[in-house]
């Protein structure tokens, strides 16, 4: 019981701040301004790590290394606790895959709650400051789906199709990750 509660709180905390960290690098690629509340939650998750590897790892073009780093790191740190916890010597050879795959999870269940949150916003068509960074975030990724999914009685359903496509991506992933570790 102990293990779960430890391994669940690791693994909020630890999908947190790497979640946050790969916001900040995606939200930089789409040159989305961090001056409302979203960016100030990112900043304020992430400067910590961020910024100190800034200092020593610099951006490739529009890619904030540092941030993707951090989110490694933070992947890194939150696996090698768990294995502690278990007290799994041999799984240690495995460490790297798991922060693979624990980066690309964190990625894609971010990417779904952003498509539910555009989803509920564009239903509400409430006009603020997150909605329209939620919009920017969204549309780069519902614009190739938007080709090929016509609206069905004025509704778009893009972001629904999208939703099933990382439900797919998610349990690829684990079986992935299953066959990469047996």
């Amino acid at each position: 019981m102990l293990y779960q509660i430890a391994s669940f709180l690791l693994d909020v905390i630890g999908g947190l701040i790497t979640g946050a960290c790969l916001l900040r690098l995606y939200m930089q690629l789409q040159r989305v301004s961090f001056s409302n509340p979203v960016g100030g939650l990112v900043f304020a998750l992430t400067d910590w790590l961020v910024m100190p590897l800034r200092k020593v790892i610099t951006p490739v073009g529009r890619w904030d290394v540092s941030s993707l780093i951090g989110a490694a790191l933070v992947q890194l740190v939150q696996y090698v606790l768990v294995l502690l916890l278990l007290g799994a010597a041999a799984a240690w050879a495995w460490l790297p895959w798991m922060v693979l795959f624990g980066l690309a999870r964190v990625a894609v269940s971010g990417l779904i709650g952003l498509m539910i949150v555009y989803a509920v916003m564009s239903w509400l068509q409430t006009r603020s400051p997150i909605a329209d960074v939620i919009g920017r975030l969204c549309e780069p990724v519902l614009r190739p789906i938007k080709r090929f999914v016509p609206l069905v009685g004025g509704i778009d359903l893009s972001p629904l199709v999208l939703l099933v496509l990382l439900q797919v991506a998610m349990i690829v992933l684990g079986h992935l990750q299953a066959s990469v570790m047996r």
